[in-house]
């Protein structure tokens, strides 16, 4: 079975109508999206479009904010979506099995737990220590990596809408039996950019600077994201 994992799309919908472009020549059985869809400048539409390509879907830690729309920029998002989108995001689970792989958005036990290529081998061992799938995916921290721990594989997909990884792309991955791509696909950046900062979402060139207009090296992200754990200086 091959399984399309698109993660962190962030309302990036020429990012994701180019990925979606590229699937369409991979014989590809099922697309996962994988958490953080509906927050960022266009997220009715990204949803729009996953739902007509009938994927599965898990939640992120955006979608509950999305929903609970305490700030205003998640307040902006819920309002682009009508009564029906949100009761269906609002059935989203935090797992999907599909395969026998687990997808969850951080962790299978978290959708905020920050896991990154660099964290150490012994709290990976531990937040992965009760699941039984060989093969988990996830996202949340933007930036792709394979990693086998103990008898678990952990793959992040990286982020379609948002990436960490110090170029301008948009990053998923392909799942094929017991094989994992990392996959990385070209755009037009700068068209996309004026496609999204047309939406009026509140603070959107902050929202893009770092990953699409002056993309942060992939060691700085990693280094970032250990910090912000407690795992590093």
């Amino acid at each position: 079975m091959r399984v399309a994992a698109l993660y962190d799309v962030h309302g990036n919908l020429p990012a994701l109508e180019a990925v979606l472009a590229e699937i369409d020549d991979e014989d590809v059985d099922a697309i996962v999206s994988g958490g953080d869809l509906i927050w960022g400048p266009l997220p009715a539409e990204c949803l729009a479009l996953l739902r007509a390509r009938d994927a599965r879907f898990l939640a992120g830690n955006c979608e509950r904010d999305v929903l609970a729309h305490d700030r205003d920029v998640d307040a902006w998002c819920d309002a682009r979506l009508d009564d029906e989108a949100r009761a269906f995001v609002a059935d989203w689970p935090a797992t999907v099995e599909v395969d026998g792989a687990l997808y969850c958005h951080a962790t299978p036990r978290s959708d905020t737990e920050l896991l990154t290529a660099g964290t150490p081998e012994d709290v990976v061992a531990e937040v992965l220590e009760d699941v039984d799938a060989p093969l988990v995916v996830c996202g949340h921290t933007h930036h792709q990596y394979d990693r086998v721990v103990a008898a678990t594989r952990l793959v992040n997909a990286g982020s379609v809408g948002l990436p960490y990884e110090g170029v301008a792309a948009a990053f998923w991955a392909l799942v094929t039996d017991d094989q994992v791509e990392l996959r990385r696909t070209g755009y037009d950046v700068a068209a996309g950019l004026e496609r999204l900062r047309a939406s009026g979402y509140p603070g959107v060139d902050e929202l893009l600077h770092a990953s699409l207009v002056e993309p942060m090296s992939r060691d700085d992200v990693i280094a970032h994201w250990e910090r912000v754990a407690g795992r590093a200086a």
